[in-house]
């Protein structure tokens, strides 16, 4: 395990098995936002994007909680940092796009790990990630009616994805608090396990993504990606045939086959 150094103890980030794993840490605020906390997860998950050796994402929370999205207290108290409302505009669609948006688009599989609550953008960048695992008793929650805010980082557009547009507008409307039960049934959440199992779990599967075909699976969630921005059937499928007949060239697909005709377990390389 090495651990690695992002400037403040709001978050932590260790990498080992060829994981990433990026701790939110204020558990005194249930992990909320900060300023610099921001900054440095943008930072975090630019390096991890750009490491060779990370295969994997995991994004969690310290202390029992995921996040509980913005630090409304601390909003109360700044006001806007005096700054005026165009800059504020442009640094916090800088900062949607360097967090939810690096974690949605980067060519490696991300992982939200959710310990306990999860609300307002804390939610959004759970959402953001390709998978999700919760343990029992955690909560969900879009929460931003409750502080009289619309929401961002995202979130409206990956719920809509993951459970329609009617349930969608019901769950930011009316602000309502799902168990880790009830995400998993809407397709919310992937996994549900007990919560002294969340890290062992989490980091299984993160493991066993990091040491698959990486090429193979860059170009999966591209053609994931695509098809759920909406790009029609045939832009879709010339896609696909590009990234399949691409990865038909790899090491990693001559070791599988190689493997499946010797019938052993094939150790991808990510080449």
């Amino acid at each position: 395990m090495t651990a690695i150094e992002t400037g403040t103890q709001d978050l932590l980030v260790r990498v080992e098995d060829g994981v990433a794993v990026l701790t939110i840490n204020r558990p005194e605020r249930r992990n909320a936002l900060s300023p610099v906390m921001l900054e440095a997860l943008a930072t975090a998950l630019r390096e991890a994007e750009e490491n060779d050796d990370v295969g994997c994402v995991v994004l969690t929370g310290a202390g029992g909680a995921f996040c509980a999205g913005g630090d409304v207290k601390a909003m109360a108290e700044r006001q806007g940092d005096g700054m005026d409302y165009d800059a504020l505009v442009a640094r916090q669609r800088r900062s949607h796009r360097a967090t939810a948006g690096r974690l949605h688009a980067m060519p490696k599989p991300t992982i939200a790990a959710l310990p306990g609550p999860a609300a307002g953008a804390g939610l959004s960048l759970a959402l953001a990630c390709d998978l999700r695992i919760a343990a029992r008793g955690a909560i969900l929650s879009t929460a931003f009616a409750r502080v009289g805010l619309a929401g961002d980082y995202g979130g409206t557009w990956f719920l809509t994805r993951l459970v329609g547009p009617a349930r969608a507008r019901e769950l930011y409307f009316l602000s309502e608090r799902l168990s880790a039960e009830e995400a998993q049934q809407l397709g919310i959440v992937n996994r549900v396990v007990d919560a002294d199992r969340l890290e062992e779990e989490t980091l299984r599967l993160a493991a066993r993504l990091a040491s698959g075909p990486r090429i193979a699976l860059r170009y999966m969630k591209e053609n994931l990606n695509r098809a759920e921005n909406g790009d029609g059937l045939g832009e879709c499928m010339d896609l696909e045939a590009t990234h399949h007949l691409r990865t038909m060239l790899t090491e990693d697909h001559r070791e599988a086959a190689a493997a499946f005709t010797e019938k052993r377990q094939p150790t991808f390389v990510g080449k």
